[in-house]
């Protein structure tokens, strides 16, 4: 098969009509250039160009390749690039897995980020409860984790995030608490809610916020009185709407409340404060091989500018 300076030297040819004057566009003597037409009429068995003593000028065979030349090699440059910017991170995609709550938060503000810094890169989204996640870092299905801290695992690595807290979220107008409920705008002790119909995170998606609700409930001295278990906040606010009991969700949360749910603040008494913390990690495969990975973890690791006093 022809070579690309074959073809570009063609092409030169083809757009000057000139011998000389390709050479000097080519950067190189005519001698060489000719050499190249030479070679390329040679393989492709037909003549390109027809020479006189005072002018060049395309055969029928000659016209009819400049537009492929022409477009094979635009391909070629647009190739070359594409293959830079994905191995420098500045193209490529990204597969992020997300809880529900960081689809509501952090979410938003990684991918504003990316689409400053890397707007080559595209991103598939896939909501996942953090075990999910964490399964597929390990099988490389995802790139990058926005998760609940869980059991590590081997080549995952993860770093804090975010910072949340938990929330009481009760149905609106709810006689549940009954004489236990504080004033309006008070802060809500979680013994008020011993022995009411609790609405709980699932032990095998949800784990950490199972966990957490539980510790929350023993410092309390209140008993978790358990009747609906569900993986995700959503789920767990729809049985909240429909009037089936209270749960704990973070405080993002109330963002994207359905109707008919009201929240109170968890009074900190107690040591109950320094508990109530709900954390989200970043999580990666240590052994990533996409550079946009690589790339995004560094852009969010660089502090936003502060915006423009004089705009």
């Amino acid at each position: 098969m022809f070579s690309l300076p074959q073809l570009e030297a063609f092409v030169a040819v083809a757009e000057e009509l000139h011998f000389g004057a390709a050479a000097e566009r080519l950067n190189m003597t005519q001698p060489p250039l000719s050499r190249q037409i030479q070679m390329l009429e040679k393989k492709l068995g037909t003549q390109l160009f027809g020479r006189t003593s005072r002018k060049v000028e395309l055969t029928a065979a000659g016209a009819t390749l400049l537009p492929r030349a022409r477009q094979i090699l635009d391909m070629c440059i647009k190739t070359d690039m594409d293959v830079r910017r994905v191995s420098s991170g500045e193209a490529g995609a990204i597969t992020v897995g997300y809880t529900a709550i960081a689809g509501q938060s952090a979410l938003p503000l990684m991918l504003r980020r990316a689409a400053e810094g890397m707007p080559g890169v595209s991103f598939m989204l896939r909501e996942l409860v953090s075990t999910d996640q964490m399964d597929g870092l390990v099988k490389g299905s995802v790139d990058i984790g926005l998760l609940r801290p869980i059991v590590a695992r081997p080549g995952v690595v993860s770093r804090p995030l975010m910072q949340d807290r938990l929330v009481v979220a009760l149905p609106e107008g709810s006689a549940l608490l009954g004489n236990m409920a504080p004033r309006q705008g008070e802060p809500l002790p979680l013994g008020s809610l011993d022995r009411l119909p609790l609405l709980m995170y699932s032990t095998k998606e949800a784990r950490y916020f199972h966990d957490l609700v539980l510790r929350l409930f023993a410092s309390a001295g209140a008993h978790a009185n358990i009747t609906q278990y569900a993986s995700q906040v959503p789920a767990l606010l729809a049985f909240v709407q429909a009037g089936l009991g209270v749960t704990l969700v973070p405080a993002s949360a109330m963002a994207f409340a359905p109707a008919g749910v009201e929240f109170r603040e968890i009074d900190g008494r107690h040591g109950i404060q320094q508990l109530n913390r709900v954390d989200l990690e970043l999580a990666w495969n240590e052994e990533t091989a996409n550079p946009a990975v690589l790339r995004l973890l560094r852009l969010i690791d660089t502090p936003e500018r502060p915006a423009d006093s004089n705009a």
